[in-house]
Formats: C-alpha cells, sequence, structure tokens
C-alpha cells in the first residue's frame, strides 16, 4: 500500500528481457535506503517487487500483463521514474490510498502554465471516466494529485485536469511531462468499490438504477 507521495525520482538503467516480461533495473537511493528482498517499491505508481538489491539500485520483475496495461512498457535506459515504499503502519497518509494497480493509462492532451502552477489536463479511457471526479484523488504517475476540473458525463473523448504547485513539478517526473506523453492513471479504490457494488444491486431494489427511475 502506497501513498502517492513520491520519495525521489529514479533512472532505469537495464531493462532485460524475461520469459515474456522485461527484469527492470533502477537507480535509487531513497528507496533502497532501507528495502529488503520481496519488499514492495511502486515505479511511477505501478507496485513491483525487489528481487534483487545492489548498493543503490534495485531490480524487479515485470510480468506482461503489467507492460501491456501500463506506461511501463514504454520506458527505456535512461528513463526517469517516480518511486516510493510501500508505507509503513505507523506513517502519517499525505496522499491517499493508493495501491500500485494500475486501471490503465492516459496521455497529456494540453500544459498551461503559470506563474508558479502549472494545469495539466489528461485524456482516460472512457470506461475509468465514471471513477474520477472534480476534488477527488486520483494518482498519475504514481503521484497523488487532486482533480481541478473533469469532462462532462457522457463526453466521447473524457479528460480531468489537475493543478500542480512547485513542488510537484520539481519533486515527481510530472514536472517533464509534454504533450502526448503517456501516464498510468489508479483511480480512488473507494470509487472502485462503489461502482462493483452497484453492478451487483438488484433490479427493483432500493437503490438500484431502475428502482430510481421508477419513482420518477
Amino acid at each position: 500500500m502506497f501513498t502517492g507521495i513520491v520519495e525521489e525520482i529514479g533512472e532505469v538503467l537495464e531493462i532485460a528481457p524475461s520469459g515474456d516480461g522485461v527484469r527492470l533495473t533502477v537507480r535509487s537511493d531513497v528507496a533502497t535506503q532501507d528495502a529488503a528482498h520481496g519488499d514492495s517499491i511502486a515505479v511511477s505508481g505501478v507496485c513491483l517487487t525487489a528481487v534483487d538489491l545492489p548498493p543503490g539500485r534495485f531490480t524487479a520483475d515485470v510480468m506482461r500483463q503489467t507492460l501491456d496495461m501500463s506506461a511501463l512498457s514504454g520506458l527505456t535506459p535512461g528513463s526517469r521514474v517516480n518511486l516510493e515504499r510501500a508505507t509503513a503502519a505507523h506513517g502519517r497518509l499525505g496522499g491517499h490510498i493508493v495501491q500500485g494497480h494500475i486501471d490503465g493509462t492516459g496521455r497529456v492532451s494540453e500544459i498551461r502554465p503559470g506563474d508558479r502552477w502549472r494545469v495539466i489536463r489528461f485524456s482516460l479511457p472512457e470506461d475509468l471516466a465514471p471513477l474520477v471526479v472534480d476534488k477527488g484523488s486520483i494518482a498519475v504517475d504514481g503521484v497523488s494529485l487532486t482533480v481541478s476540473a473533469v469532462s462532462d458525463a457522457g463526453d466521447p473523448a473524457p479528460w480531468f485536469e489537475v493543478s500542480l504547485i512547485p513542488e510537484t513539478l520539481t519533486a515527481t517526473t510530472l514536472g517533464a511531462r509534454e504533450v502526448g506523453d503517456q501516464v498510468n492513471l489508479e483511480t480512488d479504490i473507494l470509487a472502485r468499490h462503489v461502482q462493483r457494488l452497484l453492478r451487483f444491486t438488484p433490479p427493483g431494489s432500493p437503490g438500484s438504477a431502475r428502482s430510481e427511475g421508477g419513482r420518477s
């Protein structure tokens, strides 16, 4: 479990084929300080298991499914990635509950710079649009962010915006994002649970869509 508060920006050192996936080696100073074999480290929002920990780096296996549904497939040696260790049970929840289980990817569609702030608009898949709400939480490349604007329901090209403060722009990879870049998205776990529960609500029962429609 993570909080979406990035601890450092790491650098991809090596990507080696491993079965139908890859073995990823990342340079890290902070995330490896007290890490042990088998520990979880979020790499740009994707929860990976450290299998090797030489000084100042760690190696993790990335399966094909993860590559297919995340932006990790686009990494190359030299790519910069956001890193966060799993949160300790006694630690502060500075961001929001992040699992490191990516829902899909989006792309930077617009960047509006300001004097100190920067507003970035991201596209997102249609099936994720209902899970993103104004002033709600979302993790973009593992960064816990507050949604500042969303597209209307039914928009054929859904999007959301975030407003980034100087600290976020410098402490994460989001400050270097450009229009067209692909990013990892993880929606709020509470929204995902509610959506799933509603799918099991029997038609005609209190709270179901059909029941609500019958009252009008």
